[in-house]
């Protein structure tokens, strides 16, 4: 039979000549069959070996109907609220509403419920009753033990709980949907599945688990919650890490230790799946599908991560242990685009969490895994990481030649440190010689030490040695290209003084953001723990945290001083900070002293210097004054440059 679409509706299933099928995948994005999608991945997976799947993108959710009228699984079903948190998805880190939303029909927001996993885990309950129900994907995977939930502002239980499945499968799932599939399907009952690692499931007992604080305790004290945090990360070991289990009333959530990362030859077999690599059919009236723009001609060449950054999930949902697609598997990928009628020529990206790390950080992590209490690049490079570009150099060349690739791009991010870090320049010569277009994109996200500090990144000194080095070898190689810089605000631990110190940095260095992140408090994070208790999980120390939203925007300000709409905030922070020095004519100064008072006068207000209003009756203090050259008008948006420019 010729690969086509997996059903989408009862008359797909009916038309197959099915009798029956397996399981319904209840998915909050649009069904887009491409591997950077978890849905596709997974059901493509099943169907190799032998389950037949049906997939039920975005159902309306204010009945069963939908769902229903698929008519009841042979063996169960499965629920992911897509490739993103919902409530993520749903709202910005200023708890406003999105009106975008990639992954759905003419990229518009309010096509999935708020917590997803939880209503459509209901609906299908409804539809089916006492049916298995598995819930997978980066909302459940991050939400499995009682967590901080920034949008209601309290700690909410185990998404197991709350949603009534049966099985949490966290991770990347390609193994645990195999293994529980296969018992399933010989009659085991799905309460009796309770050995397979990468899971979570309910118990009456915590007999031979190791105990952290419970839901209640997390709830009502956060120290027990930076302890529970803590031991979560300790255990995140397939080899090594011990199963955990976390009270919530009379009940035990259980989690068994994390399921090995998937070997070369595995993750070649599950690239290497009748994917039809775009978006299903009936979005076409609609455009298609946004999402699938950036990766359809991008080639995910690795999984997992070992920088360990504290405000990043991937530690505990991919892992720290990296492993990497063969490169035969991912030339023949490319062949494939290089067919597609839109390939224009150009390969988006060669890369995964982070582009530049293809394989484990040392030979230590086959056996036992990564350490539990040491990072690999932080504070420094561990003496025992193998640092070495020359198997991603070797992919890299191979794919530059291929008829009809004129460019092959690095997007997914390189991690700064590590390339520093290896003493042979080559990788780092082609990288700005064949795949950078004008910019490069790192991530420093800080400029104080202090704040680096907690985010687990290194020191300033390191992205200073690096940035010195990236324009040295430009100016050698007779090129001009530009290093984009990601920052982040208010993250946990960083204070007021930090951001202007950040800010005088950028005045230096010329460089003028367009977009700065606010640090987002997403389920799963070590910098979430922080945020909530202001306690370090690991040294139980006070953490300081800009909770304040007038101090939260006042940090995010200074990263875009030169934003003339910014200029009231930014003085007021640079007052309240004793830095009244910034503010001036001289070459050093953040913000002029003139503008405001412009501003001022022209809404019929001035202020006393201290940052208190009062009204202005009628006086024109620029009277006599001549105009200045070249000055913004009051309320103008300045000019802030290319994003990560340097002049």
């Amino acid at each position: 039979m010729k690969n086509d679409f997996l059903p989408v509706s009862r008359a797909d299933i009916d038309k197959r000549g099915w009798d029956y099928y397996d399981f319904l995948y209840i998915v909050g994005d649009a069904y887009v069959d491409h591997p950077s999608f978890g849905h596709a991945i997974i059901s493509r997976v099943l169907e190799s070996r032998g389950y037949r799947v049906a997939i039920l993108p975005q159902p309306d959710w204010h009945s069963a109907d939908e769902i229903k009228a698929f008519g009841r699984p042979r063996l169960g079903v499965l629920v992911s609220a897509g490739n993103i948190d919902s409530m993520v998805n749903h709202y910005t880190v200023s708890k406003k509403k999105r009106h975008d939303d990639a992954y759905s029909p003419q990229n518009k927001a309010g096509k999935r419920p708020d917590r997803a996993t939880i209503v459509y885990c209901n609906r299908a309950r409804e539809a089916f009753g006492d049916i298995p129900i598995l819930i997978g994907g980066v909302e459940a995977s991050l939400r499995r033990f009682a967590h901080y939930d920034y949008w209601s502002d309290k700690v909410r239980r185990s998404i197991l709980f709350d949603s009534r499945a049966d099985i949490l499968m966290y991770g990347m799932g390609e193994r645990q949907i195999t293994e529980i599939a296969d018992m399933l399907n010989m009659g085991v009952d799905v309460k009796e599945i309770t050995t397979v690692p990468g899971t979570c499931f309910i118990s009456s007992h915590a007999d031979g688990y190791k105990v952290i604080p419970s839901y209640e305790d997390c709830a009502s004290d956060k120290k027990a919650y930076a302890i529970s945090c803590r031991e979560q990360y300790l255990e995140q070991n397939p080899y090594e890490g011990e199963a955990l289990a976390q009270k919530h009333g009379d009940k035990y959530l259980i989690q068994l230790p994390p399921q090995p990362p998937l070997d070369t030859d595995e993750l070649d077999a599950v690239y290497d799946l009748p994917y039809m690599r775009n978006y299903h059919p009936m979005y076409e009236k609609y455009g298609g599908i946004k999402a699938i723009e950036e990766v359809k001609f991008s080639l995910a060449a690795n999984r997992g991560c070992y920088g360990n950054c504290n405000f990043c999930a991937l530690a505990f949902h991919q892992g720290r242990m990296v492993t990497s697609r063969s490169d035969e598997s991912l030339i023949k990928e490319a062949k494939l685009m290089i067919e597609d009628p839109d390939f224009k020529g150009y390969i988006h990206d060669v890369g995964g969490p982070t582009a530049n790390f293809r394989e484990l950080a040392c030979d230590k992590q086959k056996t036992h895994g990564a350490c539990k209490m040491k990072h690999c690049l932080y504070p420094k490079p561990c003496k025992n990481m193998k640092i070495d570009h020359t198997k991603y150099l070797c992919l890299l060349r191979k794919l530059r030649k291929l008829p009809g690739v004129k460019k092959v791009f690095i997007r997914s991010g390189i991690r700064f440190d590590y390339l520093l870090a290896d003493k042979n320049d080559t990788f780092f010569r082609e990288l700005l010689k064949y795949h950078v277009s004008g910019q490069l994109k790192v991530a420093p996200e800080h400029v104080s030490d202090n704040a680096l500090k907690y985010m687990g990144k290194p020191s300033n000194d390191v992205y200073n040695r690096f940035s010195e080095k990236f324009y040295r070898l430009n100016s050698e190689m007779n090129l001009k290209q530009y290093l984009v810089p990601y920052l982040m605000s208010s993250h946990p631990g960083s204070t007021l003084n930090d951001a202007v110190a950040l800010a005088e940095y950028l005045n230096k260095n010329k460089i003028n953001p367009q977009q700065v992140q606010d640090f987002y408090p997403t389920p799963g994070t070590v910098s979430t723990c922080m945020y909530y208790t202001e306690l370090d999980p690991f040294t139980m120390k006070k953490v300081y945290v800009a909770k304040d939203a007038k101090e939260k925007a006042m940090q995010r300000a200074l990263l875009q001083f030169k934003n003339t709409e910014n200029y009231r905030i930014v003085r007021e922070a640079l007052i309240k900070a004793g830095r009244s020095d910034l503010i001036g004519r001289g070459p050093n100064c953040l913000v002029p002293p003139y503008q405001q008072r412009n501003e001022e006068m022209k809404n019929g207000k001035t202020t006393d210097g201290q940052g208190s209003v009062r009204q202005n009756k009628g006086r024109n203090e620029n009277r006599g004054r001549k105009p200045q050259k070249g000055r913004n008008k009051p309320g103008t948006r300045g000019n802030t440059g290319r994003r990560g420019s340097r002049k």
